[in-house]
């Protein structure tokens, strides 16, 4: 038999989308499932104040805790190394694996595989956030060779009120950025309402819509070496080839 596959979110304290979303693309996944603890995130901004939100400590106290719960990997499910640098995600997720023992990711870096094995480099890209914080995503993106081709944003400095946008308006955006053929576009925040519009977006574009909480749990799944096709109903992403080919059976 099968053997139950347990996933650990470190989710962003005002964040009131991805555990709902997350449990409702598992409910897909018997056997399956995702145990979340918090750390303090009450703005995005560029301040020394909000940037300080992501240090390191809270992350470390806030695995050890899932670690206890024999979790089979931790994500960050948050989207802050889209703006403090890829490079800081990462060394949050070797710290995390070094402390527990238990392979660790971001949504950032999940949704960097995801546009990889889609060969995607003309990126389109929809968030909540200011101005000056979505600068900063595409000029981080660009360094890493992605071309953002069109943007939309809300001028939100959330990040609690992110979740208020509603989901028609987001699939809104995304309509306006498809208009510049991108290869893919990312709805990238985890308290933003893109998870119900994704996979009919797709559908109407033609596009890969790559919404974070599904690139999250995605990530997620493929470091716990749990299989994503039956996923598929959430778009294109849950289609993607595993590591190696082959899902965890154990």
């Amino acid at each position: 038999m099968t053997q139950p596959i347990r996933l650990g979110m470190l989710t962003p304290s005002s964040n009131t989308v991805l555990e709902p979303a997350t449990a409702a693309m598992l409910a897909a996944l018997p056997g399956i499932t995702a145990h979340f603890a918090r750390i303090r995130v009450l703005a995005i901004d560029l301040g020394e104040g909000a940037t300080a939100q992501f240090q390191l400590a809270p992350m470390l106290a806030a695995a050890e805790l899932l670690a206890d719960a024999k979790v089979h990997a931790i994500c960050w499910n948050g989207t802050s190394g889209a703006w403090l640098g890829l490079e800081q995600d990462r060394a949050v997720s070797a710290a995390i694996t070094a402390h527990t023992g238990i392979p660790a990711l971001t949504a950032t870096m999940a949704l960097m595989e995801a546009f990889s094995l889609f060969g995607a480099r003309r990126i389109g890209l929809v968030t909540p956030y200011l101005g000056s914080v979505q600068a900063e995503i595409i000029a981080r993106w660009a360094g890493l060779g992605l071309d953002c081709v069109a943007e939309r944003h809300l001028e939100d400095p959330g990040n609690y009120s992110f979740a208020d946008h509603p989901a028609a308006l987001v699939g809104g955006l995304v309509r306006q950025v498809a208009a510049a053929a991108p290869e893919a576009i990312a709805i990238h925040c985890t308290n933003f309402r893109g998870l119900p519009m994704a996979a009919a977006l797709e559908a109407e574009t033609g596009i890969p819509v790559l919404d974070s909480v599904a690139v999250a749990l995605w990530g997620a799944l493929r470091a716990a070496g749990a299989g994503t096709a039956g996923l598929a109903a959430w778009g294109r992403l849950f289609s993607l080839p595993q590591p190696g080919g082959n899902a965890r059976q154990d």
